[in-house]
């Protein structure tokens, strides 16, 4: 299974803050998780979005394979 996780504004927007999704065989990409679990929703998440499996930071293009945790969240700022 792949864990997906979202935080902040993409939580929100999606309404939800963790889903599994069940591995193929294909190579999936970090971009494919975000379209089967988002759907039409996808288009409103914020610009750009930024990605992490197993808590180091990818990108949408970035592959995801069986037992990895995706998380998904907005651009973070502070001061």
């Amino acid at each position: 299974m792949i864990t997906v996780r979202c935080f902040a504004a993409v939580r929100e927007i999606l309404g939800w803050d963790t889903r599994e999704l069940a591995p193929t065989d294909a190579p999936r990409r970090a971009s494919d998780v975000l379209s089967a679990l988002a759907g039409p929703r996808a288009a409103d998440l914020p610009k750009p979005l930024l990605v992490a499996i197993n808590c180091e930071h990818a990108s949408l293009a970035s592959l995801v394979r069986d037992g990895d945790e995706v998380a998904f969240f907005p651009p973070v700022s502070g001061g």
